[in-house]
């Protein structure tokens, strides 16, 4: 995908093992964890394959720039292009424009809601959103951010280098950096959104989720038990990585109007 500055924003296109090369199919784009300063499209080779597979539509894994080297808004920017290239190149992608969803895990998660905000009054927008324990807002005060902020896997330091490097300028209170200071949240699509009980994020997730209830969005909360922010990649340790694709892939199903696998 070729960038207004001429460089190429690269992705991975998965198609499930069950379709034929010319069959038009709906589309995930999803986004990748990594607090915006690491993963890539190989750590969630594994994830997208098992999607595709389980949600029988095209994933396409994109694999946008990282901070510290490219701070916001260099990723929010390469996500809207994503969406709009699938778009504008669905022939050659063999997929339904009308039927694009986006999502992703953590900082994927928040990539994905800040381009539906950016998009919703738009001709061409997502039909829905599948979110794995999102970022929704880099301040918070709410009881989790103390609760699990040492001893569960993303802890206050981690959070923090994540934050200061995907945010040199400190301005932690742009809606695009965090979607819950958005003015208003309705008109996003319908979501999915998974929470982690010992997540420093999940009350944040909680809020999200309410606030989208309150204004007349439709989305499902769903926070999987004993697990940590993180657990979706592991999936050699956590049975519930595994439970969490297969509800992924049924809200795709039902959001796009697919087949059952």
């Amino acid at each position: 995908m070729p960038r207004p500055d001429g460089s190429a924003l690269l992705a991975r296109l998965y198609r499930p093992l069950s379709s034929h090369a010319d069959e038009p199919l709906a589309l995930l784009i999803y986004f990748h964890g990594g607090g915006w300063c690491v993963g890539d499209v190989a750590s969630y080779d594994v994830l997208c394959r098992e999607l595709a597979n389980l949600a029988r539509c095209a994933v396409l894994s994109v694999d946008y720039r990282l901070a510290p080297e490219h701070p916001f808004p260099a990723a929010i920017r390469d996500a809207r292009l994503a969406f709009e290239w699938a778009v504008e190149n669905a022939s050659l992608l063999a997929i339904d424009p009308a039927r694009i969803a986006l999502g992703g895990d953590s900082a994927g998660g928040n990539l994905s809601i800040v381009t539906a905000l950016a998009l919703r009054d738009e001709p061409a927008r997502p039909s829905c959103l599948a979110l794995v324990y999102p970022s929704t807002e880099i301040v918070s005060t709410r009881p989790s951010r103390e609760r699990y902020a040492e001893g569960f896997f993303l802890d206050r330091g981690t959070l923090q280098w994540f934050f200061e490097r995907y945010l040199p300028d400190g301005n932690t209170e742009d809606w695009r950096v965090s979607p819950m200071r958005a003015e208003r949240l309705a008109g996003l699509p319908p979501t999915l959104l998974v929470g982690a009980e010992f997540d420093p994020l999940v009350d944040d997730c909680v809020a999200f989720a309410e606030r989208m209830k309150a204004e007349g969005c439709t989305v499902d909360y769903v926070e999987m038990p004993g697990v940590i922010h993180g657990f979706l990649t592991l999936g050699k340790v956590f049975p519930e990585s595994a439970q969490t694709l297969v509800l992924l892939a049924r809200h795709l199903q039902t959001c796009l109007a697919l087949p059952p696998a």
